[in-house]
């Protein structure tokens, strides 16, 4: 047929080479690239270098014999400063607070990111702060006095379980949906901050 193609038995894609294993700079390389673009925890970085082991092995031979060791990097990152897990908590809790997630869920996250326990303990939330992660997701979420209309019982339960599954409390929880108005809110907050001052 005029304009057509005549088929060839020629390869149309190239086959891809394997990847070339990693040697001791290379998986350094590739630490020290992940942590300059993410912040990160010793644990997540030593999770990242082992699932780049994993896809594309090890070089014993180009290492001297010596193990791949991702632990033993970012234990030297971070004495270097290049990560502080503590840091990363801190940075990492203000933020899920800020999007209206409620103290479980902030210690999900942590220890999901492999941050220890001493740490997350360390990471408490205030009454003020919670009240006001909690008055963030109800008014994202349209709930409680943000509600466009009332909520009848069974969309008030639905209500309840987004709440709690975004990690606040029961007594965060229960205030929050509880409230007539705004302004109770506010009153509620205003009086929980000027207890802890």
């Amino acid at each position: 047929m005029p304009g057509q193609r005549p088929q060839t038995d020629r390869k149309t894609h190239r086959e891809k080479r394997p990847p070339k294993p990693l040697d001791g700079d290379r998986l350094e390389e590739l630490a020290l690239h992940y942590v300059s673009r993410y912040a990160t925890t010793k644990a997540k970085l030593v999770r990242y270098l082992d699932r780049k082991l994993h896809a594309r092995g090890w070089d014993l031979e180009a290492s001297g014999g010596e193990p791949a060791d991702p632990a033993e990097i970012a234990e030297r990152f971070a004495a270097r400063g290049y990560l502080d897990d503590e840091a990363y908590a801190r940075m990492r809790k203000r933020d899920l607070l800020r999007r209206g997630y409620g103290p479980r869920r902030v210690g999900e996250a942590l220890r999901e990111a492999g941050v220890a326990e001493t740490i997350r303990e360390d990471m408490d939330t205030g009454a003020p702060a919670r009240a006001k992660a909690a008055i963030l997701m109800a008014r994202k979420k349209r709930i409680g006095p943000f509600a466009l209309d009332e909520a009848d019982p069974r969309t008030r339960e639905k209500h309840l379980a987004a709440m709690l599954r975004a990690g606040h409390g029961f007594s965060e929880t229960r205030r929050v949906l509880d409230a007539g108005s705004e302004e109770e809110l506010d009153a509620w907050l205003d009086e929980l901050t000027e207890w802890e001052e």
